[in-house]
This record gives C-alpha cells, sequence and structure tokens, in this order.
C-alpha cells in the first residue's frame, strides 16, 4: 500500500514539474511549438513502449476516438497550459487547476450518464468560490494579460475534463495505454498544424536549460507520470487513488514559490486552499462506491 501511495504522490510531483518547466519554457518557446515538440518525442517513447508489450497500435481503426481524444487532452489542454503559463505564475496556474475535477464531475452525468451526489455538489460550490477567489487575488497586478492567463487555464481545465470522461468511455474497449499513444499522436499532428502562422524563427529563443525543460515535459511529465500513476492506482485501487490527484496544485505551488520567487497575496493562498478542499471533497470515493477510472493518462498534464 505504501508503495502505491508513493507512486500516486510521485505522478503528482512530475505532472507538477510540468507547469514549473512551463513557466520557464513560455519565455524561451510559443505555446504551439512547445506543446508540438513535447508531444512528438512523447509519441515515440510511447508507440516504444506498446512495442515493448507487444500491442497494436490501431491508427486508422480508433481514428475518432483518438482524434478527439487528441483534440481536448493533448493539444488543447496542454497549448492553452502553455500560454496561460505565459502570464500567469506556475503556483497560480497551478492553483487554477485545481478545479479540474469539477469540470470531471459536470460533465459526467451528460456523458456518462453518472449521478452526482449531494456531497460532491457541496465540494463543486466550494470549488468554484476557491477560483474566483484566486482570479480576484490576481487583481492587485491585474492586466489584460493576466486575464487572458487565468481565461487559458480555465479553459485548459474543460478540455482535460472532456478528455477524461470521453477517455472514460472508448477504455471500455481500448487500454489506456494504447489510448494515450493515439491521443498523442493526433494531437501532435493537430498542434503542428496550429504552428502555421503562429511560429517564426524570431520567437525562439531556447537556451541548454529549455533543453532540459524540454527533455523533462516530454518523457518525466507525460510518460514517467503516466506509468507511476498507474501503477499505484493498480495497487491501491481508483477510489483510493482519485484524491491523490488534488496534490498537483500543491506541488506547483511547493516548486513555484522558490524557484521563480513568486509571490501569493493572501486572498490567492486562501483561494488555492479552498479551491482545493473543494476539488477533494468533490472528487472522493470510498470503496463502497462504483469505482472510476482516474485520469489514466500522464497526457495533457
Amino acid at each position: 500500500m505504501k508503495r502505491g501511495i508513493f507512486l500516486l504522490v510521485l505522478a503528482t510531483i512530475l505532472w507538477g514539474g510540468n507547469y514549473i518547466c512551463g513557466r520557464f519554457l513560455s519565455q524561451e518557446l510559443p505555446p504551439t511549438l512547445l506543446n508540438t515538440i513535447r508531444w512528438g518525442l512523447s509519441t515515440v517513447l510511447l508507440w516504444g513502449l506498446l512495442a515493448i508489450n507487444k500491442k497494436s497500435f490501431p491508427l486508422l481503426s480508433k481514428a475518432k476516438e483518438f482524434f478527439i481524444l487528441g483534440f481536448f487532452g493533448v493539444f488543447a489542454f496542454s497549448t492553452l497550459n502553455y500560454v496561460g503559463l505565459r502570464y500567469l505564475h506556475a503556483s497560480v496556474a497551478g492553483m487554477i487547476s485545481a478545479g479540474i475535477p469539477i469540470f470531471i464531475l459536470l460533465l459526467s452525468p451528460l456523458f456518462l450518464k453518472e449521478k452526482i451526489s449531494v456531497k460532491a455538489w457541496i465540494g463543486t460550490v466550494i470549488s468554484i468560490a476557491g477560483v474566483i477567489l484566486l482570479i480576484q487575488g490576481k487583481q492587485a497586478d491585474a492586466s489584460e494579460g493576466s486575464l487572458l492567463g487565468e481565461i487559458a487555464i480555465l479553459l485548459s481545465c474543460l478540455a482535460w475534463g472532456l478528455y477524461t470522461v470521453l477517455g472514460k468511455r472508448y477504455a471500455k474497449d481500448t487500454d489506456p495505454l494504447t489510448l494515450t499513444a493515439g491521443a498523442a499522436f493526433y494531437g501532435t499532428i493537430l498542434s503542428g498544424i496550429s504552428c502555421i502562422g503562429t511560429v517564426d524563427a524570431s520567437m525562439i529563443h531556447l537556451s541548454t536549460t529549455g533543453l532540459l525543460c524540454i527533455l523533462y515535459v516530454s518523457t518525466c511529465a507525460s510518460v514517467g507520470a503516466y506509468l507511476a500513476w498507474n501503477a499505484g492506482v493498480k495497487i491501491v485501487g481508483a477510489g483510493k487513488a482519485a484524491p491523490y490527484i488534488n496534490l498537483l496544485p500543491v506541488w506547483t505551488v511547493v516548486f513555484g514559490v522558490p524557484l521563480f520567487d513568486e509571490q501569493l497575496s493572501f486572498v490567492t493562498s486562501i483561494g488555492g486552499v479552498i479551491t482545493i478542499t473543494g476539488a477533494v471533497l468533490a472528487s472522493y470515493k470510498g470503496e463502497e462506491k462504483k469505482k472510476m477510472e482516474q485520469l489514466h493518462s500522464a497526457g495533457g498534464r
């Protein structure tokens, strides 16, 4: 059990590192190009894992499912995250992302016909109030750019919510590794297309540190986190694993504040705590509840 919890925590740490690297790379690469490079490398690694596990890669027969998941979970989620990180502190972006379970909760009845409990509704209201406080906390240094960043992160939460609920539906006849690899393949293509007209040489200022960050987000924050999370879920069970995803914003604060000397106002800090508390309350399910397939991919993170 302890090994399983360690793996779950490790996965959230690796995902948290993506926000830190994304914040650093936001000044060195356009978001669309960064996302294309990241997922291009990740696709190769995921394809290799499929080969090692002797799994087929049905790119054509599952094209519809892979394309939809690639659009929401790889292209939209990651690109919007990197856009947001151009204007927001990594710690603030991470705390806003604590609202992801709320989007999953709200979308589940629409796509999966799942009922929402009273406790989950209470958690939803609390988390939404926390996000509002987070945004208000940024008004002290508000600008058009910070508002754009907040909108981008909120839209990325919606994209990940759609990716998760649709992924749960498609996972009925396709394993998570294959789904992730397929989504990465089509998401990379979409990201590459989005570079047309949005990228020119003058926007690229890649340093040695930037190269290391790209290596990290393409391996540790994608494939490594995916393996750790799924191994942890297998050991402790999906129900017990669910609340651990809410550690993600905690790590963005732990890493972002000392590495970037980010300053958090009192209102922003309180908003983050409320958002995380509401998300934990809304997403937690006991053993007796129906098992929920939990964010099965390191994908967009």
